[in-house]
């Protein structure tokens, strides 16, 4: 899943202004090339995520015999040469494998899960630069027993718990115990996507409306490799109307009851509305109380909902990113889509497409025709914030 990586500062830039006879000394020199390198970072990060480039493995080794005798221990990694990318867009470049010990001792019953990072160093920064007329630029490899900082790229991670004596190879790679090298969370430097998605589920009175939240994630997952110019973000939140709901794209909300709002939970569902956010309500066919109370709050905040046959041929839901003549069907019912404002009603339980069936039946066009009609909701969801920014 995405991470949600920071775009540039908004500032101008400085160059050094070149005049014939102008005096050339160490001084403007650094300013003339500084003005070069924070273009070009500037210009990677507001097109580009940091991560690895290539090479940078990591893997158990035996401690090297030339540590000393209290340092042998089973807590020894390899590093393998490979080049990464900061956020800023600085090259980190290990040149050749590297040993490296990780030294965190859990002291608590609680496991803790030790970061591995590699960090750019400006040589121009560090204290003790040799005074040559040539020098290199560098790197850091250090642990850390919190997540990467916003210059880290994480190289892996470990789970330890009290008493762990031991790094190794994990068994699964793809889920790695205690002491194992954790590789799943390596960011990999690619191009930056056009938008991000924030996603919430909305905790209500009925008793059954956490009953998609897994699948939410699902979906959020699975819009990077189905459509990679939109992400969604690495958690999908819960939330409930005492929340701010501003920070999200898209709030959602299911299960059977009527939804019943109070003056202050309409007036912020109507700002949030009003700033750009959209709400997908997603109602399972029978659940009819929902969805006449759904009608009839939009037709308070008029914008009355219409379906996608008496809306325009052209309208979003239908045709960005992927284009829809049929909707999926759930439970051998066609959902539904109704709309207004930006308030999405779902009927026939979308969101029940989008997971894991338990009985292993559903096909797997049924589930990628819904999340593809799933990625359009985000998309909608994403391009309406942006059209209020």
């Amino acid at each position: 899943m995405a991470h949600s990586f920071p775009t540039p500062a908004i500032a101008t830039l400085q160059r050094q202004q070149v005049k014939d006879g102008l005096l050339l000394n160490a001084e403007r020199w650094q300013r003339a090339h500084a003005y070069h390198r924070q273009r070009q970072n500037v210009h990677y990060q507001s097109l580009n995520q940091p991560g690895i480039v290539c090479g940078l493995g990591v893997h158990a080794i035996p401690a090297p015999e030339s540590v000393a005798a209290e340092y042998r221990d089973s807590r020894w990694v390899k590093i393998q040469p490979g080049i990464a990318i900061d956020l800023e867009g600085n090259l980190i470049i290990v040149p050749q494998p590297l040993n490296f010990r990780l030294a965190t001792e859990v002291k608590e019953s609680e496991p803790l899960t030790v970061y591995l990072v590699a960090q750019y160093r400006d040589p121009d920064q560090l204290e003790d630069t040799p005074d040559h007329e040539v020098v290199q630029e560098t790197f850091r490899i250090d642990e850390r027993s919190r997540p990467p900082g916003r210059l880290d790229v994480e190289l892996c991670r470990v789970l330890l718990r009290e008493q762990q004596s031991s790094i190794s190879k994990p068994s699964d790679v793809f889920f790695p115990g205690y002491g194992d090298i954790d590789l799943r969370y390596r960011h990999q430097a690619q191009a930056r996507p056009q938008g991000l998605v924030r996603i919430a589920e909305l905790q209500h009175g009925s008793a059954d409306c956490s009953r998609n939240f897994f699948n939410l994630t699902y979906l959020s997952r699975s819009v990077e490799d189905i459509y990679p110019s939109l992400r969604g973000a690495e958690t999908v939140d819960q939330v409930t109307w005492e929340d701010d709901l501003q920070p999200y794209e898209l709030i959602y909300l299911t299960g059977r009851e009527s939804l019943s709002l109070n003056s202050r939970q309409c007036s912020m569902l109507s700002r949030f509305l009003e700033q750009g956010g959209t709400l997908l309500v997603d109602a399972p066919s029978d659940a009819k109380e929902l969805i006449q109370s759904v009608q009839i709050l939009a037709q308070q905040l008029q914008t009355p909902l219409k379906s996608l046959q008496e809306s325009r041929r052209d309208h979003p839901l239908r045709m960005k990113p992927f284009l829809f003549s049929a909707l999926p069907v759930a439970d051998q019912t066609r959902i539904q889509l109704l709309s207004g404002g930006g308030i999405i009603l779902s009927i026939g339980n979308l969101a029940g497409l989008w997971g894991l069936d338990e009985g292993l039946l559903r096909s797997r066009d049924e589930i990628r025709t819904a999340q593809e009609l799933g990625v359009n909701i985000l998309h909608f969801a994403w391009k309406r914030r942006q059209m209020f920014a």
